[in-house]
């Protein structure tokens, strides 16, 4: 139900911005042009863990379709009763990303986007133990952006095409996991993320 609810939003939207842009300024990149992009996150309830996320990022054009930055992220988790005994959790990481405009349709534009990063984590456990985790991530995402004004849009992730995530922590074995995302075209709304960007 809720890949459907999404789905139909996605298309009313995409109908309403068609009707809408023939009055609009097009937006347009160009060699130098900046932006910074950013969501946040919060879950809370009585059935699920208390989570919050900031991720911002800062991108520069290299030209019109090519741009590269740096993202930063914080997280925070307050976990439900478990069988790992987690009581919270808290993270940030940093990152380099390339992203590609491959496709511009007026105020939507598609994007590919790599990335590279380092996490930091603490565990704090029911007993009063912790753990720190450090670990090094790598993504390919592909995403769109809706410009309702030549300079601010909303940022859409629509899905994870790739992802690769090595932990290492502090009491323990390191992991390494990789995720290739086959299903991308039969759930690419699974999993949206949302944010605005700010252009200038």
């Amino acid at each position: 139900m809720k890949k459907i609810i999404l789905l139909l939003v996605a298309v009313f939207a995409f109908s309403f911005a068609n009707a809408q842009e023939s009055g609009m300024t097009k937006a347009t990149f160009s060699k130098g042009d900046m932006w910074l992009e950013g969501g946040i996150t919060l879950t809370t309830g009585d059935s699920s863990d208390d989570y919050f996320a900031l991720t911002p990022k800062f991108g520069y054009f290299l030209d019109e379709k090519w741009a590269v930055g740096a993202d930063f992220n914080i997280s925070s988790v307050s976990y439900l009763p478990n069988s790992n005994n987690l009581d919270k959790s808290n993270s940030y990481g940093i990152g380099v990303f390339a992203r590609y405009y491959f496709l511009n349709l007026g105020n939507f534009k598609a994007f590919g986007e790599a990335g590279l990063g380092y996490n930091h984590t603490k565990l704090e456990y029911m007993n009063g133990t912790t753990n720190m985790n450090n670990g090094i991530k790598a993504n390919i995402d592909l995403g769109i952006n809706y410009f309702f004004t030549p300079k601010w849009a909303a940022t859409f992730t629509l899905a994870e095409i790739l992802s690769y995530n090595n932990a290492n922590p502090q009491n323990g074995s390191s992991t390494s996991d990789l995720v290739i995302n086959v299903n991308l075209f039969n759930n690419v709304f699974a999993q949206p993320k949302f944010g605005l960007l700010y252009k200038w």
